[in-house]
């Protein structure tokens, strides 16, 4: 045992020395001024990604330059691309709030970093691409033993989950917890965390697909085109003390009826508003009139509370960012202890970000999918995404694609970070 664990730190130490060998390689090799990137050229569907040459931006003041090695791929992701949610930025644009990578150059006041240093970070956009620059109030050194894939899996998630769980919700030893897209990155990291605490029932729903895979990670798992409240009773007659709504429509007033008093319901998401490749009002106005709509009354006379959270907005524009570093380091020392580790789906090259949302919006992942800057596409998938014109110039950017909606509605919807 003892010889195992002399031979992973080893691993561990040269997987560093490899990291910063490689960095100081390519400082060396001369500044360059462009890089790749994936670029979303305007509202839609996948044909509106590109991924192309963009200038290299510059550390200011307070901020670092990381030169990213994973990103994550999130729901919210997906309706960014869509432009389905409010007061979307103007495009083009280079999608992704969150990356993993090593600091390649410093801006003035960035106390605390060194060049070299093994980080994740939140990005406000533009996370997609090979060099990033972000505050250094939105960045963290990770765990000597923690893989950049699991770095860039473990951000927006494990961070999500943990302040829901914990900060809104005060999860304590025998509570009960319903979780939806138990599946999904979100439902996985709130899974684990619930396990480290005592005596917590873990209630989740997942597509069937899912259910061979995930079934170890909560204590009942129901099939969610099932009948899940009456078979939440069946198990806790009274209800439950935390619902977790990444659904939201039809959704909102079932978590709201399965709640005990003095429970708590969150919404965090709204995926059941997505169901072709690009934006539908009638999916948007069908899960507006599903949801019941909230009476400040009845939640007085019943003892509930409900609560709605936003990762991205409690960090940009609500400046919490010392709430979410004190998180993320409660949350290090949960990895280091092994209690919890990012479960990560798959693995795209920069080139394949078509067919890594597709997967997405097709419910089809469990875990986290990364954009892997180092991975190799496959020939028949770069094809398509690859171009090396300025983006925002291609003809096709006009085509309209159609909306599929027809088959979608029996799929898992996973969680997304608004």
């Amino acid at each position: 045992m003892a010889k195992e664990g002399a031979e992973n730190a080893q691993e561990t130490q040269n997987m560093i020395k490899n990291d910063r060998k490689e960095h100081r390689s390519r400082m060396s090799a001369g500044n360059t001024t462009e890089m790749r990137a994936v670029v979303l050229t305007g509202f839609g569907g996948l044909n509106k990604l590109r991924v192309t040459k963009r200038p290299m931006p510059e550390p200011q003041e307070g901020e670092v330059k990381i030169h990213v090695k994973a990103c994550g791929l999130n729901f919210l992701d997906l309706m960014v691309r869509q432009g389905n949610i409010d007061n979307p930025p103007k495009t083009p644009l280079v999608p992704g709030f969150e990356c993993s990578g090593i600091v390649e150059e410093m801006g003035n006041n960035t106390k605390g970093f060194e060049i070299g240093d093994r980080v994740m970070a939140f990005v406000n956009y533009n996370a997609w691409a090979e060099v990033v620059c972000t505050s250094i109030e939105f960045v963290y050194k990770i765990p000597d033993d923690m893989t950049f894939p699991e770095a860039a899996a473990f951000s927006l998630n494990f961070v999500a989950a943990y302040i829901m769980l914990f900060e809104l919700a005060s999860l304590r030893e025998g509570m009960s917890v319903l979780v939806h897209s138990v599946g999904g990155a979100v439902g996985q990291a709130v899974a684990q965390l619930c396990s480290t605490i005592p005596s917590v029932m873990v209630f989740g729903t997942a597509s069937p697909s899912k259910n061979e895979a995930i079934k170890d990670s909560v204590t009942h798992l129901f099939d969610r085109s099932a009948d899940y409240v009456q078979e939440v009773k069946k198990i806790s007659p009274e209800g439950v003390d935390i619902v977790l709504d990444c659904l939201c429509g039809e959704n909102t007033g079932k978590g709201l009826g399965l709640l005990k008093p003095l429970g708590t319901y969150i919404l965090y998401g709204s995926s059941n508003m997505v169901t072709g490749e690009t934006k539908s009002f009638f999916s948007l106005a069908k899960s507006w009139w599903q949801m019941d709509k909230v009476n400040p009354i009845k939640l007085y006379e019943e003892n509930k509370v409900i609560a709605g959270f936003s990762l991205l907005n409690l960090l940009f524009k609500q400046g919490r960012g010392s709430l979410v570093k004190t998180v993320v380091q409660k949350l290090f020392s949960l990895y280091n202890q092994k209690k919890i580790k990012p479960r990560v789906d798959s693995l795209w090259a920069l080139e394949e970000v078509k067919e890594a949302m597709q997967r997405i919006h097709e419910r089809g992942n469990i875990g986290k999918l990364i954009l892997d800057m180092e991975k190799s596409p496959t020939p028949l998938m770069a094809n398509d995404s690859t171009e090396t014109s300025e983006a925002g110039d291609d003809d096709d950017d006009d085509d309209d694609e159609e909306e599929h909606e027809d088959n979608n509605d029996n799929k898992e919807r996973i969680p997304f970070i608004q």
